[in-house]
């Protein structure tokens, strides 16, 4: 069964969004469901302050979007990108003084979307 590429009946493939996420395991999975879990593995998060450089897809959010509990991220710009250089996944220290919250989400905590502001908490996680 052939498609004919000049009318709009061959199958729509969805788009990937623009941009790069920086994913960040802040806290480890116990008492958390097991598919919790399963899926940071999947995102290459296997240990506590793990990070990883993973392209921006509908799937991938969704995956992060249910293990939000326990990763922080956001989108990698610039500079984040220089101080990392060509490394896709790395394993961090806890960050210099703590952390604020690991039970509250950002700007309050440390877990959850952080936008471009994901830069702050790894530099503080890299010294």
């Amino acid at each position: 069964m052939g498609y004919d590429t000049k009318r709009n009946d061959a199958p729509q493939v969805r788009q990937a969004a623009h941009g790069t996420l920086v994913v960040v395991r802040i806290r480890r999975g116990v008492g958390k469901r097991g598919t919790i879990e399963d899926t940071m593995a999947m995102l290459g998060l296997k240990r506590k302050h793990t990070l990883v450089i993973l392209p921006r897809t509908d799937s991938i959010v969704g995956m992060v979007k249910k293990a939000e509990s326990c990763l922080a991220w956001g989108e990698l710009d610039n500079e984040l990108k220089a101080a990392l250089g060509e490394r896709k996944r790395m394993h961090l220290k806890p960050p210099l003084k703590g952390f604020r919250s690991l039970s509250r989400r950002y700007p309050k905590g440390d877990v959850g979307y952080w936008g471009k502001d994901i830069g702050i908490l790894v530099k503080k996680m890299m010294l």
